[in-house]
Parts: C-alpha cells; structure tokens; sequence
C-alpha cells in the first residue's frame, strides 16, 4: 500500500508517525501553497501532482481538505480516509463524494473518529431504530471560535449549558470543527435528518465527553466516551488520530472486524 496524506497538523503528524511505526511510511503529504516542509517525504499541494502509485489517501486537514482533494483522489480512482465525516452533511457535497467514488471505483472510507458504539449502532439499524441521541458536552473554552460563542457567554459560564438542540445535519454544518462525532453516530444510525443533537457549554467538565443514547426493537444503550487530546494540539482528539490509523492497519488483515 502507498499512501499519501492530506495536512500536517496533529491529527496528520500522530498518524504519520504511527504508519511509519507500523511499516507503512506516507510516501507524499499535501499541504497548502507554502505550507512544505523541510523533511524528505515529497509536498505537493494537489492530488495531480502526487507520485505515481498512491493508492490512499488520508485526510486529516479538516471538511474543506475532503471536498478540494478528496473528491479529485477518488475520481482519479484512489481511496480515501477520513474523519471529517461532518462535510457529508452538505448533500451537495455527499453526491458529489458518490459520484467521483463510482466514477474512480474507489472508496471513501469513514475512520470512526472520537467515539465508539458505531459497529452497535449499525447493527441496530438492521431492525428497528427509535430514536438515537448524541450529546457533546466540553469546557466553555472547547467551543471557542464555534457558534455558541453568539450564544452563550462562554468566559462566564457558571453552569451548564445547551446552545444547539437539533438535527444531526444542522449541528454538523453548524460546527464544522465541532460535529464530526455528530456526523459519524446519524451515519451509523437514523441519518442526518433523524439524529438528535445536543451541544453542552459545561464549567464543570473537565474532558470532552460524547455520549450516545439509542432504543430500538434490539433494545437499548447508552455510551459514554470521556476523551483526551493529542499533547500537541488541545482541541485535536487523540481517539480521532488513533481511529485512522486502526482504520487502515484493521483492513490490511486478513480477519477483520
């Protein structure tokens, strides 16, 4: 396997190093214009003028990195990974993701991200889905530079607070930064439209916590992820970073789950 990597950030260097740990170095990273760096894995900055023989891609770079590389990498008939599952909300977006797919037979592939409970979700979905919930509940300051800052006083928050209660596909293009657990737990459950979502702004928390709620014919559950982040960037999840790379070593086995 040859693979590339879209970003150079937390997420994109924890991944990086892990590949390489694993046998499997990134042949090539793209990065914006000026963004190269000094150290022998080539920088371009688009998919045309990646080496000859990528056959995946990674995207660590965020919801824009998938809709500028990502759709030209699976029409060019390379796979790709991603964790910015929130960019599917747009529907524009996801046809446009479908048809390049079948266009290159290639595949966008879905890392699971900062949460778990998906493969029970999915199952789930087999039968009968009632209802599913995703709460994301973070310190004030973990949604800085987010909508709730329009909403809440985040600075002087003494309690905790809910500034977004709706869909999955409105949270998602509402917090593009913020919804990617939002986006991967409707895709493994009722959809977009279907999910509900509720965003907390909490001076109690001391981690980002993600918790999902769901009853069906299959019964219920209820998960509960308190995650940490990556040493090298606060707002980066370090589970994130780790699904990616469990992503792309898991299908290279000849037993999978």
């Amino acid at each position: 396997m040859s693979i590339a990597l879209i970003g150079s950030g937390a997420i994109a260097s924890y991944v990086r190093a892990h590949l390489a740990s694993a046998g499997l170095p990134v042949a090539a990273i793209i990065v914006r214009p000026g963004k190269e760096s000094n150290d022998e894995t080539p920088a371009v900055s688009s998919v045309a003028d990646l080496p000859k023989g990528i056959d995946m891609l990674i995207d660590c770079a965020g919801h824009e990195a998938l809709r500028t590389h990502g759709i030209e990498a699976l029409r060019t008939g390379i796979d790709v990974v991603t964790v910015s599952i929130g960019a599917l909300a747009d529907a524009a977006l996801e046809t446009e993701v479908v048809n390049a797919a079948q266009y290159g037979g290639a595949v966008l592939h879905l890392a699971s991200g900062a949460i778990g409970a998906l493969d029970a979700l999915r199952a789930a979905r087999i039968g009968e889905l009632h209802e599913v919930t995703y709460v994301g509940r973070k310190p004030p300051m973990g949604w800085v530079g987010s909508p709730a800052e329009d909403k809440v006083d985040l600075a002087s928050l003494q309690k905790a607070t809910i500034h977004f209660s709706g869909s999955a596909r409105k949270a998602s293009l509402a917090y593009p930064k913020n919804a990617n657990v939002a986006a991967a737990v409707a895709l493994s459950s009722l959809g977009f439209d279907n999910t509900t979502v509720e965003l907390i702004a909490d001076p109690d928390a001391s981690a980002n916590i993600h918790e999902v709620r769901a009853a069906g014919s299959f019964g219920s559950l209820t998960f509960t992820i308190s995650g940490k982040s990556l040493p090298d960037n606060p707002k980066s999840s370090a589970l994130a970073a780790m699904s990616v790379v469990a992503k792309i070593l898991e299908d290279r086995k000849p037993i999978r789950f």
